[in-house]
């Protein structure tokens, strides 16, 4: 279901991407900052998967959430003419890599079981013989 779903929205994201008109430089920032704050949200997502506390209303609110925030920060800091779209974007990064950091832990260390297991089977059909 998952994976249709997937498809589904990579499909759909693909027309669109045809068939819209090319943004703007100016609102270039805008969609660069809120695309970060919404990889955030998904990296997060993923993360919490496979730590099995994934809540679907927590996501979607935090998903659009973010990305909100993140506009109305850049929009305010090109109102005053400081770059707080900077602090943003560091918090957003830096949530990123720990989310990726636990994704790749997770499957390491799966991976180094899967392997030990591997390894455990032929030891014992080694010894059977």
């Amino acid at each position: 279901m998952i994976i249709v779903a997937i498809i589904l929205g990579c499909i759909v994201g693909a027309l669109i991407g045809m068939n819209s008109p090319i943004i703007p430089y100016t609102y270039s920032g805008y969609l660069a900052i809120a695309i970060i704050a919404a990889l955030d949200s998904v990296f997060g997502g993923i993360s919490s998967i496979l730590n099995k506390n994934f809540d679907l209303k927590i996501f979607v609110s935090g998903f659009f959430g973010n990305a909100i925030l993140s506009i109305l920060l850049t929009y305010l800091g090109q109102k005053l003419n400081v770059d707080i779209y900077l602090a943003a974007i560091v918090v957003f990064v830096g949530r990123m890599f720990n989310n990726l950091a636990i994704i790749r832990r997770y499957y390491l260390e799966k991976f180094v079981k899967y392997r030990n297991s591997q390894n455990k089977k032929k030891e014992q059909i080694n010894t059977d013989k």
